[in-house]
């Protein structure tokens, strides 16, 4: 069964954030680890993995990740402090 998840990745405690969705999370998030992906991730330096939920459909991943983008800055930050209260990065966590 495929998966889907949307993720939220940050340069540091607070810092700079970037919502994305993917399939393959692990490959997404060593991607942007690597700058393989040019643009805003790699620009910034949004490399840690600091939140993540999966989905089982295409169509919920997509329709979260639009809503997560929209929020406030405020509502992500509480998303994530109650996900992953220390900011830890979680990619290492995804590949094991």
């Amino acid at each position: 069964m495929k998966q889907y998840f949307v993720y939220i990745l940050a340069s540091q405690r607070h810092g700079t954030l970037y919502t994305g969705s993917t399939s393959d999370l692990k490959k997404r998030i060593w991607q942007h680890k690597n700058n393989i992906i040019p643009g805003f991730t790699a620009k910034y330096r949004v490399h840690r993995l600091v939140y993540y939920e999966e989905h089982s459909s295409l169509v919920e991943m997509v329709r979260r990740e639009r809503r997560i983008k929209n929020w406030c800055r405020k509502w992500k930050l509480n998303l994530i402090e109650e996900f992953n209260p220390t900011w830890k990065d979680l990619y290492e966590e995804v590949c094991s």
